[in-house]
């Protein structure tokens, strides 16, 4: 058993394990003083972060925090362990990786080769040796594409999940959310209904009320309502026109269970919307839905600290080639990220590890309102993820989320990101814009005419 030593000055740090250690190198968070795991002083987490720094990366494959035994996603983390990607970095500690992933050498196509070599507590680990700025040039040079009937993650991309969710589910209140969504230029990662009743009735009618307006325009992306997979099981089995099967997962087999879910019932839901095949250019079919806290909130964190269980979450990802995987940053609240400056810091983490082990990640970037953050604040992260080259963001009506009661990003805040930072859409979605007069020869959405055609055109399509 490695001993988790170190001496600052005339004082001496011990940590019991390398959990121990992990949490006390975490930047404050309110959801690790809750579960008792973070570190008591800034000098405790300064001594903590020196330790972690010199741990050997190979040390994570030996020391698990999770047994393997007792815990499927340890399993599948070291059983789809890539030796042979590891290999390049098998000698660093984690100190040097963090040096390395900031070098020129570690490329976008050094890191996309690289991702499969590496396990979560690697990626969780060296992100707490990083600043915030650190966390941003990292992610940048890392680039996830993934495609269904648009292409998502290319360089030069911002793409975005129209969110338009209704306390009642009503149809016409879902359309006028959707139109007004579109003509904003914003649904070419997803447009996502997080429906108010898990039904299989109200699925399919959200289904298929989104694939007509789909069809109807002929718009390149896809659809999804949010509900649990086996409710899209059983849509599909119905004959819906289902084009992603949707899940909120977690970083330990208990806390998915929680969910009620397991690594078998994934595959399976990867299977039946495959055997669909409604992608035009490609088959990536999943959507995963994270958060810091879920573990710690389902009691299933094996005290672990919760960014590193959000990690492992994305270790669940991974094999299912998802579409898109977002955390929802400030959803939870504040027993675990408590104000703006913990949701800031925890958003890019998120991304960043998410990129690093070779995902799409988008972020909700969000708060509730009985948390320390406001609207400014939201704005400050969403301008560091559009810089940090995130996949994708989430937008709703006024940034005010009716249905699930929280606040997040507006449409025209994804618009006004495209243009300040000269960002484009998925190139099919942004070719379909063009072709509806929704957008210039430059790829600019002006407010539209009252009495344009596709305004028109738009609102003829209301149910």
């Amino acid at each position: 058993m490695a001993l988790y030593q170190t001496r600052l000055g005339a004082r001496s740090y011990r940590f019991a394990d390398l959990k121990a250690v992990l949490a006390c190198a975490s930047p404050r968070r309110s959801g690790d003083e809750l579960a008792g795991l973070a570190a008591q002083s800034d000098e405790q987490r300064v001594a903590a972060k020196r330790v972690l720094a010199e741990l050997p990366l190979k040390s994570f494959l030996e020391d698990l925090v999770v047994p393997y035994e007792d815990d499927e996603v340890t399993r599948l983390i070291i059983d789809s362990h890539d030796a042979q990607a590891f290999a390049p970095v098998s000698a660093m500690s984690v100190g040097q990786f963090r040096d390395y992933l900031l070098s020129y050498a570690a490329d976008s196509d050094t890191l996309a080769r690289l991702a499969p070599g590496l396990t979560p507590e690697m990626v969780a680990a060296v992100s707490k040796l990083m600043r915030n700025q650190d966390l941003i040039a990292v992610a940048a040079k890392c680039r996830v594409v993934t495609k269904f009937r648009n292409t998502l993650g290319l360089a030069g991309r911002l793409g975005s999940r129209l969110q338009p969710n209704h306390p009642t589910d009503d149809p016409m209140g879902i359309a006028a959310a959707t139109l007004d969504g579109l003509l904003y230029g914003i649904g070419d990662a997803v447009i996502g209904i997080n429906p108010a009743t898990d039904s299989v009735p109200d699925t399919i009618r959200l289904l298929q009320m989104l694939d007509e307006l789909r069809q109807r325009f002929e718009i390149p992306t896809q659809s999804c309502v949010l509900a649990h997979i086996t409710t899209s099981l059983r849509a599909i089995e119905r004959g819906a026109p289902l084009d992603l099967v949707f899940q909120s997962i977690a970083g330990s087999e208990a806390a998915n269970r929680g969910f009620g879910i397991d690594l078998k019932l994934l595959r399976e839901g990867l299977d039946a919307a495959r055997a669909l095949q409604r992608g035009s250019v490609g088959e990536d079919v999943m959507y995963f839905e994270t958060g810091q806290g879920s573990a710690l909130s389902a009691n299933a964190h094996h005290g672990v600290d919760q960014q590193t269980m959000e990690v492992r979450a994305y270790a669940v990802a991974r094999p299912f080639s998802p579409l898109l995987v977002n955390t929802v940053v400030g959803f939870i609240g504040p027993e675990y990220l408590f104000d703006a400056k913990q949701i800031i810091r925890a958003g890019l983490e998120d991304h960043c590890c998410g990129k690093l082990l070779g995902l799409p990640m988008g972020v909700d970037v969000c708060y509730t309102n009985h948390a320390e953050a406001d609207q400014d604040d939201m704005d400050t992260l969403m301008t560091l993820l559009a810089t940090a080259g995130v996949n994708f963001m989430i937008a709703v009506p006024g940034a005010d989320d009716v249905m699930l009661s929280y606040q997040s990003l507006a449409y025209h805040d994804i618009l006004g990101l495209r243009h300040l930072l000269n960002l484009q859409p998925a190139p099919e979605f942004a070719a379909w814009l063009q072709r509806m007069g929704l957008c210039d020869e430059h790829g600019r959405l002006p407010p539209p005419e009252a009495n344009s055609k596709a305004l028109r055109q738009l609102f003829a399509a209301a149910p």
